[in-house]
């Protein structure tokens, strides 16, 4: 397929007018490899390196291990599409975000592979949404969404099959295939059977506020672990009844990801999603 006509179908079904972001400001070691468009408003094409796509790859961040095993498939003429366009690591902090190596991108280029990113558009409330997709592998029934991100809402208010929270803990343990983190500040039974998911990082003041004001004491997200940025946010999450689960950054966004196997494939375009690695630091 035309690379031109996947770029366009993906801006139609995705992006809107009111979505912003602002990647490429931090992005200034692979600039020489960003097209123009994702300079000015950091959403969309990223890399312009293909004219036809007959692949498409799909993961959360284009870190240098999904890199590589794109090209040890030795393909041409594909997309790798990601979530974010750089590489989230909490362990290297303050630089959370690490950006993609030239070396690889250079082999991408030559190998004719575009880099596509939807961060805000994918954040957003949707069929293919982080937050909707992880509510519902956690068979949890999206109702509505909240928390205003970018142009976008970026969680999502759920019914829960689980009585209490444990049990909750339980069943996104089991999704994630890993350990998960419960702060436990709120009650033992999830109030009105109704939690908050917002996938990657929900765990701040603003989003706790909205949560407490809707009457919900528990909250799954993926960045949730207690340090020097968030302890204002648990602060107020204990001290409103709120409590908070963790699954890592890349678990609780991988659904999505995983989700856009089925969009490619909806638009005629062969696809498969890529495993990645979470940061149990996360939680």
């Amino acid at each position: 397929m035309k690379a031109i006509q996947i770029y366009k179908q993906l801006e139609k079904d995705f992006i809107t007018s009111e979505m912003s972001d602002e990647w490429a400001r931090y992005m200034h070691s692979v600039a020489d490899f960003l097209c123009e468009n994702f300079e000015k408003r950091s959403m969309g094409l990223v890399c312009d390196f293909a004219t036809e796509i007959n692949m498409v790859y799909t993961a959360v961040f284009p870190s240098i291990d999904v890199m590589k095993k794109i090209l040890s498939d030795g393909t041409q003429d594909a997309m790798l599409f990601v979530h974010h366009p750089s590489i989230w690591d909490i362990r290297k902090a303050p630089d959370v975000f690490q950006q993609m190596n030239s070396n690889l991108l250079q082999q991408f280029k030559d190998k004719r592979i575009s880099i596509y990113n939807l961060h805000v558009p994918l954040d957003n409330w949707g069929k293919h949404s982080t937050s909707v997709t992880l509510a519902k592998a956690l068979s949890i029934k999206p109702i509505k969404p909240f928390a205003p991100y970018f142009g976008a809402m970026a969680g999502v208010f759920g019914m829960a099959d689980c009585v209490t929270v444990q049990n909750l803990k339980s069943h996104f343990q089991k999704a994630v295939d890993h350990d998960v983190s419960l702060y436990d500040y709120g009650d033992y039974v999830i109030k009105d059977a109704t939690v908050a998911v917002i996938a990657g990082g929900g765990n701040n003041i603003e989003m706790l506020k909205e949560i407490s004001n809707a009457g919900v004491n528990t909250l799954i997200t993926g960045i949730a672990v207690k340090n020097e940025f968030s302890e204002k946010a648990h602060e107020y999450a204990e001290k409103h009844g709120v409590s908070i689960l963790g699954g890592t950054h890349y678990s609780t966004e991988k659904f999505a990801c995983i989700s856009m196997v089925k969009y490619f494939s909806e638009i005629g375009v062969p696809s498969k999603f890529i495993v990645d690695e979470p940061v149990i630091e996360d939680i």
